[in-house]
């Protein structure tokens, strides 16, 4: 278990304090880590006294946790799932003791009984990052590679869906031309992708969740690229360790002169090679925002009162249509990054590099 912060700061428009969290139950998949260890703090700032667990990295634990906490009473579940699917029978267990059940960053899936989803939109983060290339390409014919994440991931095609809604208008016109995936660019005139369109193409493009798996792919579609495919080239990568491995490959290459590329993560590397130049862009998801609309939501369960206007959107989880925030994005560039890495609490700038707290 991740005690609590003993200090309680004022409650302010960006950082909302929740008073009583007595019976509020936080599951997160591991407070070892970076990102995760954050989020613990976070929540202990914003709700002392709430409980917070970790599952280390284990569904079963996982379960075990939630167990816990309902069988201690808790009224509110916040829950970031370590598997959306197994995460359904967790959800049932609280829901049938009368726990409002939150998913925190993604859905879980294949049950209706999640009262919200605390989220960032994945299809905002493949539109931002199309929208960053875009605006970027001049003339016609630029060489875009088109990478995606995993296969099996909801969110995958989600953000494939926000990228192709930017980009499809400039690959009709001949501004962009797909140079690896070949079900891509034989869809440039379909303005809004079928599942069974998305499915084709992300098969073609998937990078999976591994650097490994994402140099390799580089290097293949590097290796069977039509002569005069480099040169200047757009990198759409669907996250900041997939870009730093795909740039790599095609830095490595001497037939490219150029590259324009996409992340999303805000992790170190990530940040660096922008600061270095090296990757152009990422996404930023702050945890923090994602924990001031837990708060809310908090809040709101107590007090019985109207649902807050943060919940915008639903999620359709495979068995029902949860409803869902939809938290800002932040877009990081070499320009702002300094100033963004100081303000995150993640991370500082020490002699040009980026340095976790």
């Amino acid at each position: 278990m991740v005690p609590s912060s003993p200090v309680t700061p004022a409650a302010t428009a960006s950082h909302p304090v929740l008073t009583d969290a007595s019976r509020v139950g936080i599951v997160l998949p591991d407070t070892a880590d970076g990102r995760w260890a954050r989020v613990a703090e976070q929540f202990g700032a914003a709700m002392p006294g709430a409980t917070i667990r970790s599952s280390e990295g284990s569904p079963a634990t996982e379960h075990d946790n939630v167990a816990a906490l309902v069988a201690q009473g808790i009224a509110v579940l916040i829950i970031a799932p370590c598997d959306p699917a197994a995460a359904a029978a967790e959800a049932d267990l609280a829901h049938a003791a009368g726990v409002t059940v939150i998913a925190y960053g993604r859905p879980i899936t294949g049950t209706p009984n999640v009262n919200y989803v605390v989220r960032f939109d994945p299809a905002a983060v493949g539109t931002a990052q199309a929208q960053y290339l875009v605006n970027r390409a001049q003339g016609s014919g630029n060489h875009l590679y088109l990478y995606t994440g995993a296969a099996g991931d909801a969110d995958t095609a989600a953000s494939l869906a926000g990228a192709w809604s930017v980009l499809q208008p400039l690959l009709a016109d001949g501004t962009f031309t797909i140079e690896n995936s070949s079900q891509a660019q034989a869809l440039v005139d379909e303005p809004v992708l079928s599942a069974g369109q998305a499915s084709a193409i992300i098969g073609q493009t998937t990078v999976g969740t591994g650097d490994q798996a994402a140099e390799q792919i580089a290097q293949v579609d590097l290796a069977q690229a039509r002569p005069g495919a480099t040169g200047a080239v757009f990198l759409l990568a669907p996250d900041d360790a997939a870009a730093h491995a795909i740039g790599e490959v095609f830095r490595a290459n001497p037939s490219v002169t150029g590259i324009v590329s996409t992340g999303a993560g805000f992790t170190q590397t990530g940040l660096q090679d922008i600061m270095d130049g090296k990757q152009s862009m990422t996404v930023w998801l702050p945890d923090q925002a994602l924990v001031d609309d837990c708060v809310q939501l908090v809040a709101a369960a107590q007090t019985g009162g109207p649902r807050p206007d943060i919940i915008v959107t639903t999620v359709d989880n495979g068995a029902a249509a949860i409803p869902a925030t939809r938290a800002p994005l932040t877009i990081v560039v070499q320009a702002n990054a300094a100033a963004v890495i100081a303000d995150s609490g993640l991370y500082a700038v020490a002699g040009g590099k980026v340095v976790a707290r």
